[in-house]
């Protein structure tokens, strides 16, 4: 079966923004416009189509980040619309590893929100060309210039407006197009579907003129030819323009900038105009390095070519009813058929591909061949889980996984009945399989189900859909903080195992020094033997030892920020010691971690409040009597912000007492910092 669409004209896009700046009514819109969808859908309403979840029909927000497939000018143009709110961050984490581009939506009264900021990290990271819409121009308050500061502060972002704004709040009317010095209307009376081009009018002339010579400007410095001709006074043709900001888009050096509102239907199809002439294809990205699978030194870089061998990487997995289990693949190289055989090199195992699907959100459509820079859905894969990579057995490599937030709260969990309690046990199985920010675990000391995620919006979905999607009707605790445990000073302790296990002589003797590390390195190991002193085989088990022990510390929270050095090993040719050298590890850790000053530590999380004036100096006291530090404060117009740093168990229940104290008229942004000493907690 050929490709149908070549690898050029292939645009794999997400949406990303802070929460309620229109990334979902947009996307719905970009669908109508493109002929995928025929009639509108509505957020409010619960009508969207990429919003298909229960819970994000009644909640009015994205969960699950969705994957739709549309067509525009003779491109295809693969939409993943990802959720905005913090609690679901991984789920634009997962997205933004696979994508090739993205659009930054944001709020015109907003401007650049804190979730704004934590996506356009993201996306720094992981090097995703990016261009920026600025929507809602019919919202009070709406303030274009003011968006385009706040990126250039906040965002330190080269962001440069292609159009602007006719009017804005109940005046606005269309958008000016800087590139090509056209002013464009859109038909009310049939959804926007008629766009009618004008000529700028007078009143918005010398301004127009203005932002096109800080465009010109900005773009010839991008580019050495047409910075000469701009020094010799020559006008750059459109074409001219529209090569070297895709050029500069490509290479992170600059934001286009765009507006409209997609709830009145205006600026949508410029957009689309944007992602196509803008916006990276497979081709124009890096190609993906990965690693030797059998020599973690050596680096593998595969093209975006159908001719290279297979690789993909699985970046989501869902449980849904039909299938059971349905896992998003990237391709990055080669092809895939269903029938073939593929490698997941992560689990060891290969994997047989029975069905091949598209996705647009939760409808499907089967193919019988997949290509190169394509991303589909594979169903029933049994050991292949989020960050795993698959690829061609005779080409084995590694894609770096992706790393997620850490669960910081708890609640524990009990069913209804006690005939519910081997049902919940397979479901939280599948959702932490579909899930990497959700862990779930038995309680030795209390018998209780404990599950763990990212905020309390978080486990209150997970409830949701256990009851809903799985029926198993549950009810949950009071939320709980995940707390980490550490050491204060440096050890050294020695282990040894000299037994019979199953009629075999096992014997291992290391000495492991144990000392903390800075905040936010996590668990180090570090082998100090010579292969000579200390064979790969037993590193390898003294390493597995030493991480399991360090699973659970003293007061029954995960170990984090020691560092494991082994500094000295000995082995008796005649025993076995792959067995040994894992428990005596084990039990080296555990003894050291006792004399080595245990401490238990709280996470703390930055939190900003947007609230008018008038109530700054309560939400401020608020902030200080919950152990918050306060670090800052700024103007957003009539409004502030206050930024503050605060323990997250101060946090349950805040929202209630900030609408009390703001009369409802402030909210807030929460999201996780770094940990730091219990003080109040001990042992």
């Amino acid at each position: 079966m050929p490709r149908s669409t070549g690898l050029p004209f292939l645009r794999n896009i997400g949406i990303m923004a802070h929460i309620d700046a229109g990334k979902t009514t947009t996307t719905e819109r970009m669908l109508f416009y493109t002929g995928n969808i025929h009639r509108l859908g509505s957020v409010d309403e619960g009508t969207a189509f990429t919003d298909y979840m229960d819970q994000e029909k009644e909640r009015g927000i994205t969960i699950m980040s969705a994957a739709v497939t549309c067509y525009w000018h003779d491109h295809q143009i693969n939409i993943i619309d990802t959720p905005g709110h913090v609690d679901f961050t991984a789920e634009v984490q997962r997205s933004l590893r696979v994508l090739d581009g993205a659009i930054g939506v944001f709020c015109g009264v907003g401007g650049v929100e804190p979730q704004s900021e934590t996506v356009w990290h993201q996306a720094d990271m992981y090097h995703v060309p990016r261009i920026a819409y600025v929507n809602k121009m019919d919202r009070m308050g709406a303030n274009f210039d003011n968006v385009i500061a706040m990126m250039r502060e906040r965002l330190n972002a080269n962001a440069v407006p292609i159009q602007i704004p006719i009017g804005a709040e109940e005046n606005f009317e269309g958008i000016i197009d800087l590139v090509n010095m056209k002013a464009f209307y859109f038909e009310a009376k049939d959804d926007g579907s008629t766009i009618i081009e004008k000529e700028i009018p007078e009143n918005y002339r010398e301004k127009a003129e203005e932002m096109r010579s800080n465009l010109v400007e900005k773009v010839s410095e991008l580019d050495d030819d047409l910075m000469m001709k701009y020094l010799d006074g020559e006008i750059p043709s459109i074409e001219e323009i529209e090569t070297v900001l895709r050029k500069g888009v490509l290479n992170l050096e600059i934001i286009p900038v765009l507006t409209g509102s997609s709830l009145k239907n205006v600026g949508v199809q410029s957009l689309l105009d944007a992602v196509v002439k803008y916006l990276p294809s497979p081709l124009d990205v890096k190609p993906q390095v990965g690693f030797d699978a059998a020599d973690d030194s050596k680096t593998i870089e595969l093209k975006a070519s159908d001719s290279e061998p297979f690789s993909a990487l699985a970046f989501k997995v869902i449980i849904d009813p039909h299938v059971k289990k349905l896992v998003f693949v990237r391709i990055y190289s080669g092809t895939v058929k269903v029938g073939q055989a593929v490698f997941n090199s992560i689990s060891g195992k290969r994997e047989r591909i029975m069905k091949i699907m598209k996705m647009s959100a939760k409808k499907r459509e089967e193919t019988n061949e997949a290509f190169a820079g394509e991303i589909i859905a594979i169903p029933d894969m049994r050991t292949t889980r989020t960050g795993d990579t698959l690829c061609d057995e005779k080409h084995k490599l590694i894609y770096e996984k992706i790393d997620f937030s850490e669960p910081m709260i708890n609640q524990s969990i009990e069913t209804r009945t006690t005939a519910d309690q081997e049902k919940l046990i397979d479901a939280l199985e599948k959702l932490a399989d579909e899930d990497p920010t959700f862990t779930y675990r038995n309680d030795a000391d209390s018998g209780e189900t404990i599950i763990s995620g990212v905020g309390e919006l978080h486990l209150e979905i997970i409830a949701d859909r256990l009851n809903r999607e799985f029926k198993v009707p549950v009810r949950l605790g009071k939320p709980q903080v995940s707390y980490r445990e550490s050491i204060s000073k440096a050890v050294t302790q020695e282990g040894i195992f000299d037994k019979q296990i199953n009629g075999k002589n096992q014997y291992g003797h290391v000495v492991l020094k144990l000392e903390p590390t800075a905040s936010g390195e996590g668990i180090v190991f570090e082998n100090l033997n010579s292969e000579h002193k200390l064979p790969a085989l037993y590193r390898q088990s003294i390493e597995t030892g030493v991480k399991e022990a360090l699973k659970i510390g003293p007061s029954g929270y995960p170990m984090t920020d020691v560092k494991v050095s082994v500094v000295g090993a000995d082995f008796d040719e005649t025993k076995i010691g792959d067995v040994a050298f894992l428990i005596a590890s084990s039990m080296a850790v555990k003894d050291g971690i006792r004399d080595a000053g245990p401490q238990l530590y709280e996470p703390y999380c930055s939190v900003e409040v947007i609230s008018p004036n008038e109530y700054t100096g309560d939400i401020i006291a608020d902030l200080s009597s919950r152990r918050g530090k306060v670090e800052g404060m700024e103007a957003h117009g009539t409004m502030q912000a206050v930024h503050a740093v605060v323990p997250l168990s101060e946090m349950f229940g805040y929202v209630t007492k900030l609408r009390s104290a703001s009369q409802g008229r402030a909210v807030y942004t929460m999201k996780f910092s770094h940990y730091e000493p219990a003080l109040n907690k001990k042992f």
